[in-house]
């Protein structure tokens, strides 16, 4: 095990701050920082702010010029070692004739997966790994769901009344939260690569599903409708702006010439109700490594249920809403305390008047 340093670990965690600015727009790359210093003097610092752009250590790089020889290179994730559309980061380590490479974490994408840091270390580079490797992780759990699990990082967001409903019997459900619990929800969708929701939802509410954050730039996620019988397609607005359509339809199903969508089959149980892992593995497969889901009870459940609910973001409001009105979640069967689901709070905090509460199921941990 390396040992490393108080400055190791303040550049490192200056590394991982610079990944996460490109939070809304390096997918489906990874999001990367990378920091290079001579002792504890920044000499240049990038992060990879886009997929097809210069990587990290480009930047880092082109900052740091000549004084890079010689000096510690401080990387959220393994340099790549491959030619896809740029040059490999390891290569560009080497001539700019960096002493020492620090990484947070490997990169367990096939084309890398320590194959930079055997073309460093044959370069007689000190290569040193696991600096913050939790936290490397965690900024990016969605890409590495997809490349080690074959499937996204699904985040369900939920609100509800202090009581645990989300919509009156009639259905009506504007609004539970306040505008800043609202606003909060609008970066979570932005750092998403699709926004998930089902048929009942798009009947119900004819939602918009886009990304709304405010100040900065984000690619527009991929809105996800999951409507097997394509019943939905009057409902017009989750097909209005630059954000991109995706509708899952039973295989039996024609899909239609519809402009602004595209459209694609997806397997069903035989209960007719879609196969929720061919789903997630379908979305894997277009790239999308965080899926943020916003559909109504019985789809959540499902997802839940299926233990492919990696995260719940549940906002709960101040307010009662009476046992007539409709459940947090539908179809657990949960009949005894034994059958309860365990949830680690990850974080809470206030959004104006409603408790925000991130959670993760133990059993998906």
């Amino acid at each position: 095990m390396s040992s490393f340093t108080a400055t190791d670990h303040l550049l490192m965690a200056r590394a991982l701050r610079l990944a996460e600015r490109a939070a809304w727009t390096t997918r489906p790359n990874p999001m990367v920082g990378c920091v290079i210093a001579r002792g504890d003097e920044v000499v240049g610092e990038g992060w990879h702010q886009r997929a097809g752009g210069p990587h990290a250590e480009v930047f880092a790089l082109r900052q740091a010029g000549t004084r890079a020889r010689g000096a510690t290179a401080y990387v959220t994730l393994e340099p790549c070692a491959h030619y896809g559309r740029t040059p490999p980061c390891a290569l560009a380590l080497i001539e700019a004739g960096v002493a020492r490479v620090v990484a947070a974490m490997s990169d367990p994408f096939p084309d890398v997966d320590g194959g930079g840091f055997a073309l460093l270390r044959q370069a007689g580079i000190e290569v040193a790994v696991g600096l913050l490797a939790d936290k490397a992780r965690e900024l990016n759990r969605g890409f590495l769901s997809r490349i080690e699990r074959g499937r996204p990082f699904v985040r369900v967001k939920l609100a509800a009344s202090l009581d645990g409903r989300t919509a009156m019997a009639g259905g009506e459900s504007k609004w539970i939260t306040d505008e800043a619990a609202r606003a909060d929800v609008q970066q979570w969708r932005a750092r998403a690569g699709a926004i998930l929701t089902g048929a009942a939802t798009v009947l119900a509410d004819d939602p918009l599903l886009t990304a709304r954050p405010g100040d900065g730039e984000f690619l527009p996620p991929l809105r996800v409708v999951l409507d097997a019988r394509l019943r939905t397609l009057d409902q017009a607005r989750v097909r209005e702006g630059d954000a991109p359509t995706l509708y899952l339809h039973d295989p039996a199903v024609p899909a239609p010439a519809l402009g602004g969508a595209e459209f694609a089959a997806c397997s069903l149980q035989a209960d007719g109700r879609f196969d929720l892992h061919a789903v997630m593995a379908l979305l894997a497969a277009r790239g999308i490594n965080e899926v943020h889901v916003e559909a109504g009870p019985t789809l959540c459940g499902a997802l839940l249920r299926a233990g492919l609910a990696d995260e719940l973001l549940l906002y709960v409001a101040p307010l009662l809403m009476g046992d007539a009105a409709r459940p947090l979640l539908a179809g657990l069967g949960i009949d005894t305390m034994a059958q309860a689901v365990p949830l680690e709070v990850v974080d809470a905090r206030m959004l104006g008047k409603d408790l925000r509460l991130l959670l993760h199921p133990a059993a998906a941990r």
